[in-house]
């Protein structure tokens, strides 16, 4: 196996991918206000970088409920449709795929992004001390502002959460995504289910490894049985640390949630590497076991490069690598390590906010 492997056709469901180079799902905080809207500008910055094989989109809120951080997309209303409509369709013109990232932040919060000013919610009420969200205050000022102590979600509000999984993936079907991606990772709401530190419910919710896995298999198989298993995806991080997530049984809860994602037949499973947020990275082992309960397709995604994505594709462990920063910077990501061309900086100032500069304005490669 070569390194010309990342430029192979694959599958994911019943949507053939040009290549195995995925552009990870990256927050951008451009979308239009009021309403939280994707724009016009959001539609050319996906659209450049179209020759990824599958282009997972940045996180999107599925309800004002979920929402963390301002200038974040949704997909709840009839104006966020019609903007991701707006959106996919360039990316299909330039012969892309597109997944559209499903996001609900659960306790990493704050007030002042929820509607009339409630307490965000989560499995108990326990605060993320340590994190942030980010908010435009009334007077127009952005800043980090700390994450609120939350509630806990009662036991009958729970399929209304399902619902909204649901009526969002539905909406992203109309838009013209070709999968959806359910986001339980990264110490949002659905990991904060899934991790002993921030789950401490008495009800079917909580205390078994079972029990905490109960909402996200309960959204992904009412999603998949809306749109189909073939253009559902999932997103899990198991041994992250930040957000305030700590979890005696993660490396567990992701083998018992691969195989039971296998049974309902999800199209990939997407794991967000631990090492960068200062987790336990991922052994050999547990890649190898995770390839085994997994009968889908696998990504990876986590500080990769062309070399180190070329000898994780010969470990046979994953079918496909994403890759975050790379793409920010270099549209043409694809063409570059093709052509093993080098590679722009990204502007760390631009990552979050503004407009086109650091958006859709750095150089590709002169033909």
């Amino acid at each position: 196996m070569s390194a010309d492997k990342l430029f192979t056709p694959m599958i994911i469901g019943k949507t053939t991918l040009a290549n195995r180079m995925v552009m990870a799902p990256l927050t951008r905080s451009r979308a239009s206000q009021p309403g939280d809207v994707p724009t016009e500008m959001n539609a050319i910055y996906y659209a450049q970088r179209a020759s990824a094989g599958l282009i997972i989109s940045e996180a999107t809120n599925i309800t004002n409920q979920g929402k963390g951080y301002s200038l974040t997309p949704g997909i709840y209303t009839d104006a966020q449709e019609a903007g991701w409509k707006n959106v996919v369709a360039a990316v299909h013109a330039k012969g892309g795929k597109m997944a559209l990232q499903l996001w609900h932040v659960g306790r990493i919060s704050n007030r002042h992004l929820q509607e009339n000013g409630v307490a965000p919610v989560a499995p108990s009420a326990i605060q993320a001390v340590k994190s942030t969200s980010f908010v435009i205050l009334p007077d127009g000022t952005p800043t980090r502002a700390p994450c609120d102590a939350p509630r806990a979600l009662e036991t009958a509000e729970l399929p209304g959460i399902v619902a909204d999984y649901v009526a969002a993936a539905e909406r992203a079907m109309r838009a013209g995504f070709d999968f959806v991606e359910i986001h339980a990772a990264n110490g949002y709401l659905l990991q904060q289910f899934m991790a002993t530190g921030s789950n401490k419910r008495s009800d079917q919710y909580g205390g078994s490894m079972q029990n905490r896995a109960r909402l996200v298999l309960e959204v992904v198989e009412a999603v998949v049985a809306k749109v189909g298993a073939d253009k559902v995806g999932i997103r899990l991080s198991p041994n992250f640390v930040a957000h305030d997530i700590i979890d005696d049984e993660a490396e567990g809860m992701a083998m018992y949630l691969a195989a039971e994602f296998s049974r309902i037949g999800v199209a990939y499973l997407h794991i967000a590497e631990p090492d960068w947020a200062g987790g336990q990275p991922l052994s050999d082992t547990f890649r190898a076991d995770l390839r085994q309960r997994f009968k889908g397709v696998l990504m990876t995604c986590g500080g990769y490069n062309a070399e180190t994505a070329k000898a994780r594709l010969v470990s046979d462990t994953v079918d496909a690598i994403a890759f975050g920063r790379p793409f920010i910077a270099n549209a043409d990501l694809v063409k570059r390590y093709q052509q093993g061309a080098a590679l722009n900086t990204p502007d760390q100032a631009t990552f979050y906010g503004g407009a086109e500069a650091g958006y859709t304005d750095y150089p590709t490669l002169v033909a």
